[in-house]
């Protein structure tokens, strides 16, 4: 099955949860308007929600109320990258100016948080119990992850345990709770529930780590984002991690100080140690298992043409190159 395949099988329902998204930004404030209609449009893979589509699928789901949690998924997702942004002070997303470099720090945090809050209506209105707790704890759990990224960054003595940790909550857990939401919505049984759980962890887990590694090897006109970004805040991500420990002591000390320091300047001297070293070979591979691992979650799940997409899903998370 190929991606465009995939994407074929949701075609109806991504268009329904467009559709969902363009009703639900609108605000009678004007700004509200500009700043979200400009993040949403600016492009993006859509997995989040697919994900929530082809779970439901994947249980024979028989309604529209996917569609309703897609968005949501969506939102949070977009909320998360406007304060992100302005975290990181990053100017470019996507091949774009950021919202922040377009519109000002103050304009994206307040937007990010009419989505959120916009966000927790649709979640009300759905009128379900499980699917609000699914939702206000993954949100929670990726607040303090991007805490924790930020009391990571300059700390050369970061290991891989506690940089997973941060995978885990910060990317990981919206992938988690958009696969369970189509499990929810498909009254799958709580075994169906949690395998369903764990595909999204790990497939997040996947997708996380080949960004790292993209980070230091892919081309700028596919990544959509300067080169070295990580690097330049100070983000010890798991490449990194690998030269301190298992690089020379010339390579580790080059990439501790360019991690305790920040900026660009040690980038050229910082990509020759991780090219060299076996980094991202490494970082890869971890993302292998992590594909591996969701595919095998999901054994359970009775045979279709949504199973076979979500078994691929995580294949492509892993080949791609932006």
């Amino acid at each position: 099955m190929t991606l465009e395949q995939i994407y074929a099988l949701i075609g109806p329902d991504m268009k329904a949860v467009d559709a969902v998204i363009r009703d639900r930004l609108y605000s009678d404030v004007v700004l509200v308007r500009q700043v979200a209609e400009y993040i949403i449009g600016s492009g993006g893979k859509r997995m989040r929600p697919a994900l929530v589509l082809l779970a439901a699928g994947a249980l024979a789901y028989q309604g529209e109320r996917h569609h309703q949690m897609a968005a949501v998924v969506e939102f949070i997702h977009t909320a998360t990258l406007l304060h992100d942004d302005v975290v990181d002070e990053s100017s470019l997303r996507r091949g774009r100016d950021t919202a922040n470099a377009m519109f000002g720090n103050a304009a994206s945090v307040l937007v990010g948080d009419f989505l959120y809050s916009r966000a927790f209506q649709m979640m009300v209105a759905v009128d379900n119990m499980r699917v609000m707790q699914v939702l206000s704890d993954a949100t929670n759990i990726i607040a303090e992850g991007e805490v924790l990224q930020l009391m990571n960054c300059h700390d050369a003595d970061v290991d891989e345990a506690r940089y997973m940790r941060v995978i885990h909550y910060k990317t990981a857990k919206l992938f988690e709770a958009a696969a369970q939401l189509g499990a929810i919505l498909g009254q799958a049984s709580p075994e169906v529930e949690k395998a369903l759980a764990a595909y999204g962890m790990h497939l997040g887990t996947a997708f996380q780590l080949v960004d790292d590694v993209l980070d230091y090897s892919g081309q700028e006109a596919d990544t959509g984002k300067h080169l070295g970004d990580d690097l330049a805040e100070g983000k010890p991500t798991l490449p990194l991690i690998y030269v301190m420990q298992h690089g020379t002591p010339e390579q580790a000390a080059c990439v501790r100080k360019a991690i305790e320091e920040g900026g660009r300047d040690d980038f050229p001297l910082v990509l020759d140690a991780i090219r060299q070293s076996g980094a991202l070979e490494h970082a890869r591979a971890r993302a292998m298992q992590e594909a591996e691992l969701a595919r095998a979650s999901i054994q359970c799940l009775g045979d279709s043409q949504f199973k076979k997409a979500l078994l691929q899903l995580p294949l492509f998370a892993v080949e791609r190159n932006h």
